[in-house]
């Protein structure tokens, strides 16, 4: 890995370099997006079945899309029972730490009979995207479905691709079971976007969808915001971690390796105050390296935008950190609850060297669908809070009206709205 003396021009060169893997920046692809929504969105079913032959080469039609429960049976039946039992102890760390996050309705009454308040209403139609092949992670099943479970969704629509014999990956229909998934779908890929938002004859369009996927669907996602809400436009994995002279190198070079191994985009940064640390890592990160199945994998990312930054103190790491503001962000210091509060940015955040970032992406129960490519700025990882909606309500008294009356008649005629202030005027004659 490359170490780099930390300073401001090191700093700003990173992020922008960080900042190139961003979904917005394949431009080429978008065509092609734009060219198979617009086939789905007229064609429907048809469109659906051309592509998946053309792309999963599989014969798609009405009879087969949908997976059915003796499929779910068949995958559960012949799955590893002690992988299944692992699955349901995450799912279950899951739903008890989303549970903690459900809102209530509330309404506040004044004497003046005026009545304010809030309704919690749960998204009625959710699709949920789920990549397929190689690249089928059960984990990311469970995140995706159980917050909206838990958020009261009455219908969770799962799209999925199947591989060239038409079955879908068991891994995959055995998490969606646990979770508690409506339907299943045997489509992939932006036209599996473009179904969940516009709707086929077999496939319903939905209100919301989350779940990752390539840039196809990353850039469908983006391209059908409107139509229907998304998560997010998530970009390549990231993972930053602080270090000081007493972290455990081994450690930091295996985690930073979880990361890397993702694929070719993904980023992992150390930032610490020690130098021999960072020659430490290093000499770990080559070691390790030589050993693990996806070696290729990791070299292309590390080559790509793998650093060792070296921070003349805490301070100045953690004013990288914010500013690069990673998906997941290790402390790994003698006292990380003391660096802590001094992050801003931050899509998750492990607090020493017992709470390595996989811990994150299988088992704890936060949600491992995090904010990339610096969006933890303002954006926050995917919870019950993504599958609700905050309804307003009021209701005032004659009296209360009222008494308000002058106010709201001067606010609108101040806005040249007149029918505005009309509206108020009329129920304050007799």
């Amino acid at each position: 890995m490359r170490i780099v003396k930390l300073n401001e021009d090191t700093r700003t060169n990173i992020i922008n370099d960080l900042l190139k893997r961003s979904p917005s920046q394949y431009t080429e692809y978008e065509e092609t997006v734009k060219e198979i929504l617009e086939k789905v969105r007229t064609d429907k079913d048809k469109a659906l079945f051309e592509y998946t032959l053309k792309f999963d080469k599989f014969e798609l039609n009405a009879g087969n899309i949908r997976v059915t429960e003796a499929e779910i049976d068949e995958a559960y039946d012949s799955y590893d029972k002690e992988l299944i039992k692992v699955m349901e102890r995450s799912a279950a760390n899951i739903r008890a730490y989303h549970e903690k996050q459900v809102t209530n309705s509330w309404f506040d009454t004044k004497p003046d009979g005026s009545l304010l308040g809030q309704r919690i209403t749960p998204i009625e139609k959710v699709g949920v995207y789920v990549p397929g092949g190689k690249a089928a992670y059960p984990s990311s099943t469970l995140m995706n479905i159980i917050p909206a479970k838990v958020a009261g969704v009455d219908r969770i629509v799962m799209t999925t691709p199947a591989g060239r014999d038409g079955k879908v990956t068991p891994a995959t229909l055995v998490a969606a079971k646990i979770a508690g998934v409506s339907e299943i779908y045997k489509v992939g890929g932006a036209q599996a976007i473009a179904a969940l938002a516009f709707g086929t004859e077999s496939i319903p369009k939905v209100d919301k969808i989350v779940g990752p996927g390539n840039i196809f669907v990353a850039l469908a996602k983006k391209a059908v915001f409107g139509h229907v809400s998304i998560d997010s436009v998530a970009g390549p994995s990231e993972i930053l971690i602080i270090a000081d002279e007493n972290a455990n190198a081994t450690y930091v070079a295996a985690d930073l390796l979880s990361q890397a191994e993702h694929d070719e985009l993904a980023s992992a940064i150390l930032i610490t105050t020690s130098q021999e640390l960072a020659d430490k890592v290093n000499k770990e990160v080559d070691r390790f390296t030589e050993i693990l199945e996806r070696r290729e994998i990791i070299l292309k990312s590390l080559d790509n935008y793998g650093y060792i930054l070296i921070a003349k103190d805490i301070d100045d790491a953690v004013l990288t950190a914010n500013e690069i503001a990673s998906e997941h962000l290790e402390i790994l210091t003698a006292d990380p609850f003391e660096v802590m509060p001094k992050i801003k940015n931050a899509g998750a955040i492990f607090l020493g060297e017992n709470s390595s970032e996989p811990l994150g992406d299988y088992y704890a129960g936060p949600d491992h669908v995090l904010p990339t490519n610096g969006t933890a700025k303002f954006f926050s990882p995917l919870g019950v809070d993504a599958f609700i909606k905050r309804t307003s309500i009021i209701s005032y008294s004659r009296k209360a009206l009222l008494e308000a009356s002058d106010d709201i008649i001067a606010f609108a005629n101040a806005e040249g709205l007149t029918a505005h202030a009309n509206s108020i005027k009329v129920r304050k004659q007799k």
